[in-house]
């Protein structure tokens, strides 16, 4: 699946604010938490989760046409940025505010986007991670829905150069705690609806899928034991993952067939996913994660 997690932290972020000057590259060091170097993780073990997460855009899309009605009260209020003094809360919410504001997208609510867009820059900017795109183009391409392809190709490029520049400073856990913070939100803006639609199969099975993802989120939180934040956010993932360990999804493999459509050969893939998932676990699902993102929102 297509990431645009990062599409949506800059998609109109950036597309009203200035060109931002190259950072201070001391200066950037000197505004670190700590002192001391994460783990450097391949940028090929990250790119392979991002695949697979699926955006917030993705979700919004199926969200509306679920019939879904916009509702502005699951989303972080954009005036949270002053609580989060630190580069850990900082990531974690610049995610948050990236999956807001595809939502706000969406839905074409353009004045609470521009809320949004006021946070996400203020976020980006004191991250240092602005530089990384290309502000005129991403506006564009934002102001016309017939556009998404290209914008998420764009900023998933742009998210590429953000993790290679955190890998050099040995700050490769900012750009986990980014993607963590985006698909934390997309899960309970999910969840939350779900639980209001519980008839929704579709739903039910997007939360589902999600086992597989945070297995993978998980396996890259192991790497930061040592850092308290980070170490404390584990336990509760690790929580969640308990829960979604009662979800059976099972692959069934059936060759694929070739047929014609419109005088065109294509290969149609047979096989099929079966996930199975319950009210019940979609409850014990969504309490745990509104609890995970409200003590990362507050």
């Amino acid at each position: 699946m297509r990431l645009a997690i990062f599409g949506l932290i800059a998609a109109l972020v950036l597309a009203s604010c200035g060109k931002s000057k190259k950072p201070d590259e001391q200066e950037f060091l000197n505004s670190l938490d700590s002192a001391k170097k994460g783990p450097t993780i391949d940028q090929e073990v990250i790119n392979g989760i991002l695949q697979q997460i699926p955006s917030p855009l993705e979700i919004s899309v199926l969200l509306k046409q679920s019939g879904t009605k916009y509702n502005a009260s699951l989303l972080n209020t954009p005036d949270n940025t002053s609580k989060y003094n630190n580069n850990y809360k900082k990531a974690l919410n610049l995610g948050i505010y990236g999956t807001d504001l595809g939502y706000t997208n969406i839905y074409q609510q353009n004045n609470d986007g521009i809320k949004y867009l006021a946070s996400i820059k203020k976020l980006a900017n004191e991250l240092n991670i602005g530089q990384f795109f290309d502000i005129e183009t991403i506006g564009k391409l934002a102001t016309n829905s017939k556009n998404l392809d290209s914008l998420l190709l764009i900023t998933t490029q742009n998210f590429n150069d953000i993790n290679k520049y955190l890998q050099n400073q040995g700050r490769a856990n900012l750009s986990v705690l980014l993607l963590t913070g985006g698909w934390i939100e997309a899960m309970q803006i999910t969840c939350q609806v779900a639980a209001k639609d519980p008839k929704s199969k579709e739903l039910k099975e997007k939360i589902g899928e999600q086992k597989i993802i945070l297995e993978q989120i998980v396996l890259l939180f192991s790497f930061y034991k040592d850092d308290e934040n980070m170490a404390s956010l584990l336990k509760d993932l690790e929580a969640l993952k308990a829960t979604f360990d009662k979800i059976k999804i099972t692959y069934t493999y059936k060759e694929s067939t070739m047929e014609i459509v419109n005088g065109v050969a294509m290969i149609k893939d047979n096989s099929t996913t079966t996930i199975d998932v319950t009210e019940e676990d979609i409850k014990n699902i969504t309490n745990l994660t509104n609890s995970i993102r409200n003590k990362i929102a507050s």
